[in-house]
């Protein structure tokens, strides 16, 4: 399994309008960055991650599971676009901040610190630990 974390504008696309589509979960689209895009052409079913509000929150706020491989973006007619499908999880007990992994020594290495820009990214099994004990939230 491989771990990633999503960002998201709360007021494009919060946590609760991700645990409102239950099981079904939704697609992840709109990626206009081939990075982003080589991250999702990667992932595998069951995957997990972060999900993150940008903005003003700046933080962890739950973990998503992928639920369908990638596969074209119904936002686009373009075929470079494509996107993965995932469902809620579960809520972080405390969202844990860009502050808060900023100042962690052991996450320094993480791509949201180095590129925080990047919608779409990796995590290491050991951050994905350590950001979940951070939020007092099961991994």
């Amino acid at each position: 399994m491989a771990y990633w974390l999503f960002k998201s504008e709360p007021n494009t696309w919060s946590w609760d309008d991700q645990v409102a589509k239950g099981d079904a979960g939704e697609e992840w689209d709109g990626v206009r960055n081939y990075q982003a895009r080589n991250f999702m052409r990667e992932m595998k079913l069951g995957d997990l991650a972060f999900f993150y509000h940008s903005m003003k929150e700046k933080s962890v706020v739950g973990i998503v599971e992928v639920i369908a491989l990638v596969h074209p973006d119904s936002t686009t007619d373009d075929p470079r676009w494509e996107c993965v499908d995932i469902k809620a999880v579960r809520p972080f007990v405390k969202p844990v901040t860009l502050d808060q992994i900023k100042e962690t020594k052991a996450l320094a290495d993480m791509v949201l610190v180095k590129n925080s820009r990047l919608s779409v990214q990796p995590v290491t099994q050991a951050q994905w630990q350590l950001v979940c004990e951070m939020g007092e939230t099961q991994p």
